[in-house]
């Protein structure tokens, strides 16, 4: 992150005015000299530049302005992208067009019956046939090493386990490896990061592996783990769920996740709007990029029928998993 911190504040980088012509080719700039997945995604960001930029007039509204930023930036498709505005934040969240997949309702009422234990953003409690179960739902809540211990400690004794991230949208990289440790015995690899060393499209330096290791002198969990996600696991989540899948003791079930796998880094336009943006991809263990998400190893949905039976169909799947009902 530290090789980011340079980003939009070097010397030499171009002033702009601030006009809609000006905030708009300063926009663009920002994310042609410094975002992470044109060529991964095939965007022709001149093309869309020649397209939006033709739209601009030198009396529009900001609120107009703001609109067409936005759209331009939804070409990239990218749930890490924003522009932030005082009145508004510009977004392509994909997850909204696709099945929940999730009831949190449904789930503390018919499998938890209201009873279940609280700590560090994590609920759980031990489910029937002796399966463990937790729901995290940001890793913006920060996990606390002893909170883990008592968790853990609780669950020792069961089966196996189900860990729920769904609709998790994200939060702090830190809390996935924090996480993820108690789950692993030994060294492991992880993924790969790389960051842009130039301004061209394809300026990125040599890929850097990443390893995690076990927490050590703590209470670590080994046995059988089935994951569960949806559309709605997103950034962080999706890096925890692609880790996690590599894991040989681990099964992901639900649907694909939503993807983001670019840190992000935020840049300022001469009016004082902010743009977000995926600025360094990060990769999984065997080098592939999961920015459109992670295929799940056994694809389920929630169906309206099972809703109205008040039956989780993902987390009825993941317990006969580990049950092998």
């Amino acid at each position: 992150m530290c090789v980011l911190l340079g980003l939009g504040t070097c010397s030499d980088e171009p002033q702009y005015a601030n006009t809609p012509e000006g905030n708009f080719d300063a926009l663009w700039e920002i994310m042609d000299e410094h975002y992470a997945f044109f060529s991964y995604k095939d965007v022709d960001w001149n093309e869309v530049r020649t397209r939006y930029r033709s739209k601009i007039t030198p009396k529009m509204t900001s609120s107009e302005l703001f609109s067409l930023c936005g759209d331009m930036l939804k070409e990239l498709r990218d749930g890490h992208t924003n522009l932030i505005a005082p009145h508004d934040v510009s977004r392509y969240w994909i997850w909204e067009k696709y099945p929940v997949n999730y009831d949190e309702r449904l789930v503390r009422e018919y499998y938890l019956n209201f009873d279940y234990f609280h700590t560090s953003g994590i609920d759980y409690q031990i489910l029937s046939d002796n399966i463990g179960y937790m729901y995290y739902g940001s890793f913006s809540n920060t996990i606390g090493s002893g909170n883990l211990d008592a968790l853990f400690n609780f669950l020792a004794t069961c089966d196996g386990l189900i860990i729920d991230v769904r609709s998790n949208g994200g939060g702090i990289l830190t809390n996935v490896q924090t996480l993820v440790e108690r789950f692993i015995e030994e060294k492991t690899l992880v993924g790969y990061m790389s960051h842009k060393k130039g301004a061209a499209h394809d300026a990125f330096s040599e890929r850097y592996p990443y390893y995690f290791e076990p927490s050590p002198n703590r209470t670590h969990y080994l046995k059988p783990v089935v994951v569960l996600c949806n559309r709605g696991s997103f950034s962080a989540t999706n890096n925890f769920v692609s880790i996690m899948k590599s894991l040989p003791n681990v099964t992901i079930v639900g649907d694909v996740t939503g993807g983001g796998c670019g840190l992000p880094f935020t840049s300022e336009m001469p009016n004082g709007w902010h743009v977000r943006f995926s600025a360094s991809p990060i990769y999984d263990k065997d080098g592939n990029l999961t920015e459109f998400g992670v295929e799940p190893d056994v694809r389920v949905d929630q169906t309206d029928d099972d809703t109205a039976r008040h039956h989780d169909t993902l987390l009825d799947t993941a317990i006969a998993i580990l049950t092998k009902k």
